[in-house]
């Protein structure tokens, strides 16, 4: 049998993605292209005219190698609903998650979207959130239409059942920085106003001093009732539950500075302290800003559902027809195509399924299915289409029980608190103790003198610095995170790292680089020999199969009288006159193989043995960097595999117990649980859904990718694959973070006694609050920065 040979070239890089051309085929105006799709997104930018997009970088664009990918399922009012912002008679307006956008060109091309459909008004992208907002006509464009046209110039949406724009998009809007500008606008006219009295006013000059003093009173009126209303409103709902949060204080401090300003001014006895009062509202909304700063454009909290597509193909009456995913019921008859997921537990009807089951069970090898057995829910379809028929609901579904643990309806992150949320509370009961005691000492013998200490106590020592040093601090560490490619949910991520003893790893995808392997050829094979192993994987799917195939190279196919393929054990062929086995040890030499070091193919032509192909996960680089965590940390290997590598893995962990295969995600969560009854504090490191239970129970669970804009299960914390090998530095790091605010504490209390030595006294002026206030401020702020900076240097990971 004659089988079309593709022409092998010099190797060209393709003009629009970089990947390099191995045929003659795809060639326009002299630029070569790799594959159609590149080739048709190049056809659409020079017949718009926007040929400068390649002028940004070299090599912009994503591969367009095509798929089977349809978007019918957007035509649908329920799905399309879910999926826009605002829509009227004429405009809609969209937001969608752009994966591939990765540079300059992909910003000056999405934003000229305009020009190849001038139904669209404007597009708007989000660099760093990789989010494209999108005005258009929907009389003459489609939502469908939108992302047909995304998707052929290479930039396809990410659509999912749990759409994370919308996710994103649904923050609280505390205008913060508005909150800052008013309290940063009246602290700079309260301190311009308040410098003659610094300074001494002469006495012609002292009618000024009153009508300087009410202009403080008037500014500081938004900076309490606009800019420091939420610090209010916090102290009071946290005394409802009656908990002394670092709120209370600092709404204590706030409401005595302004009262106490009022007064004094009123009555002609000073100028008050509006300058100290605008100072630390400003300055602890600006540590609030700091602390909110995080990672946007990084999903988190992300479970099955962002795994899922929007839609499922039905077959209804021999016609095909999307439906969204809440719609599937039992009985209905799904086509899955090439590279979907499967949503619902399923029989197979037709067609050949091998699934990738790796996100739900860890295993790395696909699995081929037979008509009539089921193929639960979470697996992705490596082969062609398949038709199945649903057999439980998606809610009910194998996949859908882990999120029915308890462990992911947990409110309060394992109830920890943080190291300022533990203080505060004996920070307020000193507070208030030293302030009556104040009162309760000068009130026999001076009752003004009293309330002057009583209400100078609660000033000096309102916790604006303590209440910075956690903020400032964390978010450097945070800075410095990010830069390594190490993004945390928030700052109470570093102090849990910081406390954990044990880490459990997942092996596929976490200790290893996905779906990478390593092959090596046991054997000693002939020309004829390839030839006639290639012609017998080259039928197969398995992966495998084809992996071998890749190995051997390009071969010319021989004509195949025989061929079987025996499920789960290999391939029977017989091929130009030649009887050829493939496969397991098993079905090439007829007995069970004993300790089997890793995956293997053995090769017989013949009845002659010829050895074998062995296959092995290629570990990330800085796994010897796993020997340095000991002893301070325990470590333990999770995996859904089987246990082929456990020699190899041994190197890295310290004893045989403490390695773990044929894990279940139930087991893994249970895994976590135990240790956790132990006493210990725990650290989960994993991939995929398999692991999603063992992260959410875990005291810290960190997802393992490499792609931070691909899916990951929801976590703690998304480590880039390339930043593994400095696990040990950041756990060190987030050690040396937590001492750094400890001891900014330490030089917050010495500011708060040497203040309370003069406010016991009674005797404490406007000045010496205005200086000691911005003092400390500055100290902590400087200390803070530069140890964390220095710690992180310290580390190498600056």
């Amino acid at each position: 049998m004659q089988m079309r040979q593709d022409i092998t070239i010099e190797k060209t890089a393709c003009y629009h993605c970089g990947d390099s051309c191995i045929t003659h085929e795809y060639v326009v105006e002299e630029k070569s292209f790799c594959c159609h799709g590149c080739k048709i997104v190049f056809e659409i930018l020079s017949a718009s005219k926007m040929d400068n997009y390649y002028s940004y970088n070299d090599h912009p664009g994503a591969t367009r190698a095509r798929t089977d990918k349809r978007f019918e399922y957007l035509n649908s009012p329920e799905i399309s609903s879910e999926l826009i912002d605002y829509t009227d008679s004429q405009v809609t307006i969209v937001t969608f998650f752009i994966p591939h956008i990765h540079c300059s060109s992909c910003l000056w091309l999405l934003e000229q979207l305009n020009k190849m459909n001038p139904a669209v008004h404007y597009c708007r992208v989000d660099f760093l959130k990789k989010q494209l907002n999108i005005r258009f006509d929907h009389q003459q464009l489609s939502l469908r239409q939108i992302v047909e046209i995304l998707y052929d110039i290479g930039y396809e949406p990410l659509i999912s059942l749990q759409d994370v724009i919308k996710k994103q998009n649904r923050t609280t809007k505390d205008n913060l920085v508005q909150k800052i500008a008013v309290a940063g606008f009246c602290f700079g006219n309260v301190m311009l106003l308040s410098f003659p009295e610094y300074f001494g006013i002469s006495a012609y000059e002292a009618t000024f001093k009153h009508f300087f003093g009410w202009l403080n009173v008037l500014f500081s009126l938004p900076v309490v009732f606009y800019s420091g209303r939420g610090y209010f409103v916090a102290a009071w709902q946290n005394l409802k539950k009656k908990l002394f949060g670092i709120d209370f204080p600092l709404a204590l401090g706030i409401a005595v500075l302004f009262i106490r300003t009022a007064v004094e001014v009123a009555t002609q006895a000073g100028a008050g302290f509006a300058d100290t009062l605008c100072g630390l509202v400003f300055f602890l909304l600006v540590g609030k800003f700091v602390q909110q700063k995080t990672y946007h454009h990084i999903s988190f909290d992300r479970d099955y559902r962002s795994f899922f597509p929007v839609a499922v193909y039905v077959i209804i009456d021999d016609i095909t027809k999307a439906i969204p995913l809440a719609q599937l019921q039992t009985g209905n008859r799904m086509l899955i195509r090439h590279n979907e997921i499967i949503p619902a537990d399923a029989i197979l009807l037709n067609g050949e399924a091998l699934i990738d089951f790796s996100f739900v069970t860890g295993e790395s090898v696909p699995v081929k299915k037979t008509l009539g057995e089921v193929v639960y829910a979470g697996g992705r379809q490596t082969g062609g289409a398949i038709e199945l028929e649903v057999i439980k609901p998606v809610y009910q579904s194998y996949l859908t029980q882990l999120w029915n643990n308890e462990a992911f309806t947990r409110q309060n992150d394992n109830g920890k608190q943080t190291f300022n949320e533990r203080v505060s509370k004996y920070f307020t009961i000193v507070l208030l103790a030293i302030a009556f005691g104040s009162l309760l000492f000068w009130l026999p013998t001076d009752l003004r003198r009293g309330f002057a200490a009583f209400t100078a106590v609660l000033i000096v020592a309102c916790p604006c610095a303590l209440a910075l040093s956690t903020p400032f601090t964390m978010s450097a560490a945070l800075s410095i995170f990010d830069r390594n490619f190490f993004y945390l949910k928030n700052v109470a991520v570093v102090e849990q790292m910081a406390a954990i003893d044990t880490i459990v790893f997942d092996k596929t995808g976490t200790i290893t680089t996905g779906n990478t392997n390593e092959i090596k050829m046991e054997a000693v094979l002939s020309a004829k020999e390839q030839q006639l192993i290639y012609s017998a994987c080259i039928n197969s799917t398995h992966p495998i199969s084809r992996m071998i195939c890749q190995y051997l190279g390009n071969q010319n196919r021989l004509s195949i009288a025989r061929y079987s393929e025996v499920p789960n054990l290999g391939i029977l062929a017989t091929i130009a006159g030649h009887r050829v086995r493939v496969g397991s040890y098993k079905l090439v030499l007829g007995y069970k193989e004993i300790d089997a070091k890793a995956s293997r193919a053995y090769l017989m032509i013949d009845n002659e043995a010829l050895g074998f192909f062995e296959f092995s996960h290629r570990y990330r680089e800085g796994m010897e960097n796993l020997t340095v965590l000991h002893p301070t940390y325990k470590t333990f290997l999770l995996s859904g595999d089987q246990d082929h590598e456990r020699e190899q893995l041994g190197h890295f962990f310290k004893e045989t117990p403490d390695m773990h295969f044929n894990q279940s995600p139930q087991q893994k969560l249970d895994f976590v649980q135990a240790l956790q009854r132990q006493g210990r504090r725990v650290i989960m490191m994993g991939d995929g859904l398999n692991d999603a239970g063992a992260l959410k129970q875990s005291d810290l669970g960190i997802a393992i990718t490499d792609d931070v804009n691909n899916f990951s299960p929801g976590s703690d914390a998304i480590m880039d694959g390339r930043s593994f090998s400095k696990l040990p530095a950041f756990l060190r790091f987030s050690k040396d973070t937590v001492k750094i605010v400890h001891f900014s504490f330490f030089i917050s209390l010495t500011y708060n006694i040497i203040g309370l030595s003069y406010a016991v006294t009674g005797m404490l002026s406007p000045l010496t609050a205005a200086v000691l206030m911005p003092l400390s401020t500055a100290t902590i702020i400087s200390f803070t920065s530069l140890a964390t900076h220095f710690a992180a240097k310290r580390r190498a990971l600056i």
